[in-house]
């Protein structure tokens, strides 16, 4: 008797084992082809491949907005596979609003940040840089800076698998980092409270969302942004690609009570960063610009 229940002993626990095994992979199912899923890339990931999610630029929250079509067809603003779809960051991946499900076809799939809605057009679609760009971002709503950026990615060709679909984005805009320079004449520490403004830029563009290309409003009327301060005396504004042919009032630094104006030509071209350092003298008069380098797909300060 005691055999026999030595072996009943391991029967049993091996059928334990065995329906322990079976609700572990029900717990861990394989991915499903038939789900769309998309492994979402900030710009400054393109310089480092090994970062991980939850150390790009991207924040919990964020919304990007997702076309998709079939092969070769264009892009228009309703009647595509995926209209507008909306794609939310949870700090960890991104959840589209409704699950999106692969077909037997092939895919070209498009996106962009920040998502708007309802969208107008996919070939002239509307979109401004916000005029105050120092106002902070909160938990409901983005920064005026953070909201002027617009990024771009597409991923074409595509069809189900258990990958996700990659798309790494792209700055669209231009980018103007401002740094502020004692100069050798000039009194006292340069305050941290200085106010930046950026004029005579058009901040209205259309983007063909298909391409991702930003053209400035060619009946858009210049305006001054406001740059946001990023500390150590350094700003930053997102401005619409276009050139400044003719010289004009382009910068200027109010620090207490006293402007410091320059006058310069300037092109801002898509997806750069421009550097330009200002040397705040003693005279208001004699300050200088010196322009720097550029940089393609910077990362977010």
């Amino acid at each position: 008797m005691k055999h026999i229940s030595y072996i009943m002993c391991i029967g049993i626990a091996c059928w334990l084992t065995g329906c322990s095994q079976e609700e572990g992979s029900q717990e861990t199912p394989e991915p499903d082809s038939n789900v769309m899923r998309f492994q979402v890339m900030h710009p400054s990931q393109k310089h480092d491949r090994n970062i991980r999610a939850t150390e790009t630029a991207f924040e919990e929250n964020d919304r990007v907005g997702l076309f998709i079509t079939e092969e070769n067809e264009p892009l228009q603003v309703s009647g595509n596979y995926v209209n507008n779809a909306l794609l939310t960051y949870n700090g960890t991946q991104w959840i589209p609003e409704r699950t999106i499900y692969w077909n037997d076809g092939t895919y070209d799939i498009y996106a962009y940040y920040p998502r708007v809605s309802p969208l107008s057009s996919v070939d002239e679609a509307p979109f401004s840089v916000s005029l105050d760009q120092s106002i902070v971002q909160t938990d409901s709503e983005l920064g005026g800076y953070e909201a002027s950026d617009f990024l771009w990615a597409s991923s074409k060709h595509q069809k189900a698998s258990n990958t996700a679909v990659s798309l790494q984005f792209k700055h669209c805009m231009s980018k103007l980092f401002i740094r502020l320079i004692k100069g050798e004449d000039y009194e006292g520490e340069l305050p941290d409270d200085a106010e930046v403004y950026v004029h005579n830029t058009v901040p209205t563009a259309t983007i063909d969302v298909s391409a991702g290309i930003v053209t400035k409003d060619m009946y858009g009327k210049e305006a001054t942004l406001k740059a946001k301060p990023e500390g150590n005396h350094n700003y930053a504004a997102i401005i619409v690609p276009q050139r400044i042919s003719n010289r004009k009032p382009l910068l200027e630094v109010v620090m207490k009570g006293v402007s410091y104006l320059v006058e310069s030509t300037f092109q801002f071209k898509p997806g750069i960063q421009h550097t330009v350092s200002i040397v705040i003298s003693k005279n208001p008069e004699q300050v200088k610009i010196d322009i720097g380098g550029e940089i393609e797909d910077w990362e977010q300060e």
